[in-house]
């Protein structure tokens, strides 16, 4: 296996010692979901778990980041997400700071495993409802596929519509 983000080996670990089932994918380097979803055999785009770190203000001094899992297929609705975190303003994460926050993973193999970086989860139902989901594991290179249940049993997401 070639050399992977640590968070890849983390993750497999979790996963393993939980005794959770997965299965893995190596390919080519992939940043869209869309890109993703061709190598990805036997799995559709909306169940591609697509993460995206935001950074999220309601004041000058009140600003944090955290981490939207939503499927592959879909985007995030700025206007309902700014009404339920009390927001002014939501952007996304520069490359540099999803790098500080994450030690490092590259935009697009950012996994969905916002609790190993200390990020808040927001999960959109829709993703929660499909038997099984597939992300990039911190490599652009490197899927895992997984039930989505044990994936909320792992990371405690906060459920809530952001699509």
């Amino acid at each position: 296996m070639p050399q992977y983000h640590p968070v890849t080996s983390k993750i497999l670990d979790l996963l393993k010692a939980g005794g959770y089932w997965f299965e893995t994918f190596e390919h080519e380097p992939v940043r869209t979901s869309e890109e993703a979803a061709k190598v990805r055999t036997g799995y559709s785009l909306e169940q591609g778990a697509k993460a995206i770190i935001i950074r999220v203000k309601r004041s000058q001094q009140d600003k944090e980041f955290l981490m939207l899992v939503l499927p592959g297929d879909k985007r995030f609705d700025g206007v309902k997400l700014k009404a339920l975190l009390g927001a002014k303003d939501i952007r996304f994460a520069t490359t540099e700071e999803v790098g500080k926050l994450t030690d490092g993973v590259e935009p697009g193999g950012v996994p969905p495993f916002g609790n190993l970086f200390d990020l808040k989860v927001i999960v959109d139902p829709s993703l929660m409802k499909l038997e099984k989901i597939v992300f990039n594991a911190g490599d652009r290179r490197f899927s895992v596929a997984m039930k989505a249940e044990d994936y909320r049993k792992i990371v405690k997401p906060e459920i809530t519509e952001i699509v």
